[in-house]
């Protein structure tokens, strides 16, 4: 059998751990990014092919070289403030690249699809714990775009045969447990890595949006999944729908929830800085407290999140941040010099 997975985004945050376990588990991932927000040095396993997933033809020439079998897109913009000041932006990438991408996919008989989708479909949830089935309401263009891009893969896969995997992530987190990969995006809106960026000194303080919730501290409450939990999930989802010619949507979460104090709180501890915070006033649109019902997906993947604990993501993005830094170097050199 043909193990070969295009990753489409494959250079970014998300894609090159989702490629080093696609490695460790004998597939050969190749990578097809065009590095807007990837890195190329993160490109570690298998090759790298540069291209845009709106460029049919190059698509076209990449699918022919690989021949891969099954495809995994990651290849989407993500920052939620950027597409309300910039919504066709984002219609463009994510909407109609994913439609190039399935064109593609159903013109080379490619079968199998993993589709990286977000808990912002749901928008602001009902109750507590969200299921699959809650309703879908995105309050985003971001959360528009990826909705729409769930209902092309149904549609797709209804029509052309398409087996596939839609895994909708909670809040993905930490980095590379061996150090080798992390977070590197040119410009990050997410907690860890900010929380990391001002331990180092490389930022001032953290905004805490919003301290009036319904939480035991006041703070909006967040699922946070480990990055290389979120990789193995893909990899269990992928053998699934290919040994099940199956189609799944599912959560990918840890059931469980932190307030954003608790995360500072951590981070504080892990870093030994104080971390300076500032309130300011609740974003709109923020739920109070977003957490997955991930029953589905550890009852059908066999799926359990191995590092998901706060002290471990954390840990992970701290030693990532030093590295990607260099701040041990410098410490090291000024002791030396000192």
């Amino acid at each position: 059998m043909n193990n070969t997975v295009l990753v489409t985004g494959g250079a970014g945050y998300i894609g090159s751990h989702v490629c080093k376990a696609l490695a460790a588990k004998g597939f050969n991932p190749v990578s097809y990014d065009n590095l807007c927000s990837g890195n190329r040095d993160h490109v570690l396993w298998g090759p790298l092919e540069i291209g845009d997933i709106r460029d049919q033809t190059r698509l076209a020439e990449v699918i022919k070289l690989h021949r891969p079998e099954a495809i995994m897109n990651f290849a989407a913009l993500i920052q939620v403030g950027e597409s309300v000041i910039n919504p066709l932006k984002y219609y463009d990438n994510n909407v109609f690249g994913s439609f190039c991408l399935l064109n593609m996919a159903q013109r080379h008989n490619i079968r199998q699809l993993v589709f990286s989708s977000t808990a912002a479909v749901y928008g602001v949830p009902d109750g507590d714990i969200i299921s699959e089935d809650h309703r879908l309401c995105p309050v985003s263009p971001y959360g528009h775009t990826k909705l729409a891009m769930e209902n092309m893969v149904r549609d797709y896969a209804a029509a052309y045969n398409l087996n596939y995997a839609i895994l909708r992530y909670f809040n993905a987190a930490g980095a590379d447990i061996s150090g080798e990969i992390g977070s590197s995006y040119k410009v990050d809106t997410h907690i860890i890595p900010l929380l990391m960026s001002i331990a180092s000194g490389n930022k001032k303080e953290i905004d805490i949006f919003g301290a009036n919730y319904p939480s035991p501290d006041g703070t909006a409450i967040r699922d946070y999944i480990h990055v290389q939990d979120l990789a193995e999930a893909h990899i269990l989802a992928l053998i699934h729908i290919r040994e099940h010619n199956s189609r799944l949507t599912l959560n990918i979460g840890t059931g469980e929830g932190h307030t954003v104090q608790e995360v500072v709180n951590m981070a504080r501890r892990v870093t030994k800085h104080p971390i300076p915070a500032r309130i300011s006033p609740r974003r709109s649109g923020d739920p109070h407290k977003l957490v997955a019902d991930a029953t589905q997906a550890r009852n059908l993947l066999k799926w359990k999140p191995s590092y998901s604990d706060l002290h471990t993501i954390v840990s992970s993005a701290w030693r990532w941040q030093r590295k990607k830094t260099g701040l041990d170097q410098r410490v090291m050199e000024s002791r030396r010099a000192g």
